[in-house]
């Protein structure tokens, strides 16, 4: 019999489960491993120690709090409402993925656990653990499709730098999903000594709640900062969506309020199989990587080949919070195309100053567009998840500057 849950931000209940979607579907192996970080990370949540450590390495090491900007050159270009950016962008490591990997990273050395391992896409998850192991005295392991080494190679070099070990994936799309299960495939050889940190809200219980709950920082501090600049609520809430972690940690805080949270996924350069990375918009109810959500796949379940010009977004599954909020229409879900994302990464740059990731690129694209269409008194809070470093040779390329 599964918990009654009275608030959004009380999910999930006992046993791992947002509505339909969540749980733990993983080899026997590893249910008392996954058990024993659940049990400690409980613990980690209440105990006043750990959760000073954490909030101390926030503040005076990644830099928090992040700003919420109001973009007043591309509100006033636009003409509609105003725009604010949450500018994950400063922190340390350029990305709001240092946000869990602290947290992870503090919960395996108090596990006694020698090494962290993990998968990344753009990057960014694996220079932001990289950091955190080398600040914490950990070995580090990151495991990166081959496709994404190509193009975020300055991203590579920086987990090298801070002594991380890369392991190149050439197995399946070679990329993000292949990536995560080849780190898998090492957590189920070495889970005694070694913490698997994912990067996202994804994979099977307890790390959607775990990636979450550190995440929420993000939205703690845009509704205080957005209480005390406007004094009410914004309308809007946005952020891009792959794995879901940026989005999510922005959107918990808002979860029980009357504000419309959208969720902007890739839709790359097409709607076939292999040209969009959009599973909550084409997906269907499967099973991926331990955990029940919504599935880019084939009728045998099998996942399929996906694209998007932002490495961090080319994911065929979704955190299974999110496949909940869409579930009960608690979140709407749109698409932006790799175009789309390109020109929005112009505009943020030339308009603001202010470079973006690619996967932020997606989110700033619907802002675009949405905001010409609502009155000046209107309020959009983006998630400005990452900045934009680690594609600008990839977008030179591809633009030929």
């Amino acid at each position: 019999m599964k918990t009654k849950i009275k608030s959004l931000k009380n999910l999930p209940d006992k046993d791992g489960y947002y509505g339909k979607f969540g749980g733990s579907f993983v080899p026997d192996q590893l249910i008392k491993p996954l058990k024993e970080i659940e049990q400690e990370y409980l613990k980690a949540k209440d105990n006043v120690e750990f959760q000073k450590e954490y909030l101390n390495l926030l503040k005076d090491y990644v830099g928090r709090p992040s700003p919420l900007y109001f973009a007043k050159n591309l509100t006033e270009k636009l003409g509609g409402a105003k725009i604010y950016l949450k500018r994950e962008d400063l922190n340390h490591t350029g990305a709001h993925k240092i946000n869990h990997c602290i947290g992870e990273a503090l919960l395996a050395k108090r596990m006694g656990k020698k090494k962290v391992l993990a998968e990344t896409g753009a990057g960014q998850h694996g220079v932001a653990l990289a950091t955190a192991a080398a600040l914490l005295g950990l070995e580090c392991e990151i495991h990166m499709g081959s496709i994404d080494i190509e193009k975020e190679r300055p991203n590579v070099i920086r987990m090298k730098l801070l002594g991380a070990k890369v392991v190149e994936v050439n197995t399946g799309g070679k990329c993000l999903k292949d990536a995560v299960d080849s780190a898998f495939g090492v957590f189920m050889k070495e889970y005694k000594t070694t913490f698997f940190a994912i990067g996202s809200v994804v994979g099977p219980h307890p790390y959607p709640m775990i990636v979450r709950d550190f995440q929420s920082i993000v939205g703690r501090e845009a509704k205080e900062q957005i209480l005390k600049k406007e004094r009410k609520l914004p309308d809007y809430v946005i952020g891009c969506v792959g794995g879901g972690s940026n989005a999510m940690g922005l959107f918990h805080e808002f979860l029980d309020d009357k504000v419309k949270l959208i969720g902007v996924e890739p839709s790359g350069i097409g709607s076939k199989i292999g040209e969009h990375a959009a599973t909550i918009s084409y997906g269907t109810n499967g099973v991926i990587h331990g955990m029940k959500t919504l599935v880019l796949q084939n009728n045998k379940g099998e996942p399929n080949s996906v694209h998007s010009v932002a490495s961090g977004l080319d994911y065929p599954g979704v955190g299974p919070i999110h496949a909940y909020v869409k579930d009960i229409g608690r979140a709407e879900y749109v698409t932006a195309s790799d175009d789309e994302a390109i020109k929005a990464f112009l505009e943020l740059s030339r308009v603001e100053g202010i470079i973006p990731a690619l996967e932020s690129a997606h989110a700033m694209a619907y802002v675009m567009k949405l905001a010409t269409t609502l009155d000046k008194n209107k309020i959009i809070i983006v998630n400005l998840s990452g900045r934009g470093d680690k594609d600008i040779e990839y977008v030179s390329k591809l633009l030929k500057i």
